[in-house]
């Protein structure tokens, strides 16, 4: 079953108060109660995160909510992970710790780090159809992350957004409105890379040890839940593209196994792979002093015309007419 953590809903709730909406009100007749959204081990099924969310849209009435809650994310709603994140030693750190350890606070949505030359970005893959708080969920997290970014670094952080859904009326009065792109391939955020080696003002090695010890231990509960995202880091982690046999030596199971637990997260390793192609293929069309036949070398594509078929499959969109579009 796909959940969010009760503290991120629960975030939800207590924010509506600014328009004197009660938790009461919003909980009302739904199989949660505010003491379990305190609770930071509580996880909310989905469904019910849309019945919530949907109440709180529509009694506030402020179509813009999913902007407030990420621009009033704490790091506190992240539990462990949140408290390993900000005790990290740069930005690289603590997104290595948050892309890790993702699956030890929700089912439903991963997050991953790319890096090409000069440019990075951190993604934010649906494991599952969000229906429809998508766009909610997304640009809280989006907003969220940025946010909490520059308060753990104490810097402005350049940079821009990109969101896969059309453009909400309600985005062209928020002040993120020229920073934020729709109609796009993924939900990411794109900065530089440069930014990855900012400190963090709160940085302590042995807070961050001690944080990761229990996060290790929580992952290892749900270390099949997390399995995709462990692929996708062996994927970030080299230039190349190994195997499926490769990987799944690095990972102590047969290949006929990681076939099977993938196939269980209704996924395949060369979906897993593709997605990492296309993620790298987004970065590297960044950068115009590669032609495209050289991105086309670097993904691992003998021939042009297959990295072209492969790019417009993704998105729709030759490379071509992809960076023309920018």
């Amino acid at each position: 079953m796909y959940d969010l953590p009760g503290t991120y809903i629960r975030d939800v709730v207590e924010l509506a108060a600014r328009w004197k909406v009660t938790p009461d009100a919003i909980l009302d007749g739904l199989p949660v109660t505010r003491e379990a959204l305190a609770d930071p081990t509580t996880r909310i099924p989905l469904k019910v995160c849309e019945a919530i969310i949907g109440r709180a849209q529509a009694m506030t009435g402020e179509p813009a909510l999913a902007f407030h809650v990420g621009t009033h994310m704490r790091v506190a709603s992240h539990g462990f992970l949140g408290f390993a994140a900000m005790t990290a030693s740069t930005a690289r750190e603590a997104i290595d710790i948050a892309t890790r350890f993702a699956s030890t606070r929700t089912s439903a949505i991963a997050l991953t780090l790319h890096v090409e030359g000069d440019s990075a970005s951190l993604v934010i893959e649906e494991r599952t159809p969000l229906g429809t708080i998508r766009e909610f969920v997304v640009i809280a997290l989006l907003v969220g992350i940025w946010q909490l970014g520059q308060a753990l670094t104490g810097a402005p952080l350049e940079g821009f957004a990109e969101c896969a859904f059309p453009r909400p009326t309600y985005t062209t009065n928020l002040p993120i409105s020229d920073r934020v792109r729709f109609d796009c391939p993924a939900h990411r955020l794109v900065f530089s890379a440069k930014l990855l080696r900012l400190p963090l003002l709160q940085a302590d090695p042995v807070a961050t040890k001690i944080a990761t010890e229990q996060l290790e231990k929580e992952l290892a509960s749900v270390v099949d839940a997390g399995l995709p995202s462990r692929i996708r880091a062996l994927f970030a982690a080299r230039a190349d593209f190994p195997p499926i046999t490769e990987a799944a030596k690095q990972l102590h199971m047969s290949t006929r196994t990681l076939k099977r637990k993938l196939a269980e997260h209704g996924t395949t390793f060369s979906a897993l792979r593709d997605d990492q192609r296309r993620q790298r293929a987004l970065l590297l069309l960044d950068n115009r002093d590669l032609s495209i036949g050289e991105i086309a070398q670097k993904l691992g594509y003998s021939e042009l015309p297959n990295f072209t078929r492969a790019f417009k499959k993704w998105t729709g969109l030759t490379p071509v007419a992809y960076r023309e579009r920018k």
